[in-house]
């Protein structure tokens, strides 16, 4: 199945909420079908985050030179969602993060937040651990090492020298069209 075919799913509650009216609240009839729901960037835009054994499920994926292959993505993304659900662990949609990190231009790991553990899972779930600080971008996605080098710019002059950078993509691509933005939140752990 794919990622955006699951987002969709009414039979099934998924972090990206059903088919919706995208400009609903400005009152306008646009009845493009949407996966992803309207992010804020409010509460996300430089904040610090304390998370101690913050639990994620992971997965990894192998890209080319830091560039994912879609429909990997797609089948990535599924059983990350599809196996919180079913061992009862996937956080509340209002609590919903999904974070990538590369730690190689030939693999990309994914952090689910979920909330709890299950003892089948073990091996599959990371806890983080540390101060994070987080600051939203609005562009495409292959200006992340852009944005990257603003957020080290940005601690640099709070005293601040991050550790590593991990990205939580907001939207898909298609929901990014339609609302007019591509939001990127990079966690820069610190």
């Amino acid at each position: 199945m794919r990622f955006s075919a699951w987002r969709t799913s009414a039979a099934r509650e998924t972090p990206f909420g059903t088919k919706n009216k995208v400009n609903e609240e400005e009152g306008t009839d646009l009845e493009e079908q949407t996966c992803c729901p309207r992010f804020d960037p409010k509460p996300w835009d430089e904040k610090t985050h304390e998370w101690s054994e913050k639990p994620f499920l992971t997965a990894t994926m192998p890209v080319l030179f830091h560039m994912p292959f879609p429909w990997l993505i797609n089948k990535t993304m599924t059983r990350l969602w599809e196996t919180a659900q079913k061992y009862g662990i996937a956080s509340e949609m209002k609590d919903f993060l999904l974070l990538a990190h590369d730690p190689s231009p030939w693999k990309s790991r994914y952090y689910l937040a979920v909330a709890g553990t299950h003892p089948d899972l073990e091996k599959d779930i990371v806890r983080l651990s540390g101060t994070f600080v987080s600051k939203v971008f609005d562009g495409p996605y292959n200006a992340v090492p852009k944005c990257m080098r603003e957020t080290e710019e940005w601690l640099r002059k709070a005293g601040k020298t991050p550790k590593e950078h991990y990205f939580y993509f907001t939207t898909c691509p298609k929901c990014a069209r339609i609302y007019g933005h591509n939001y990127m939140v990079d966690f820069a752990r610190i």
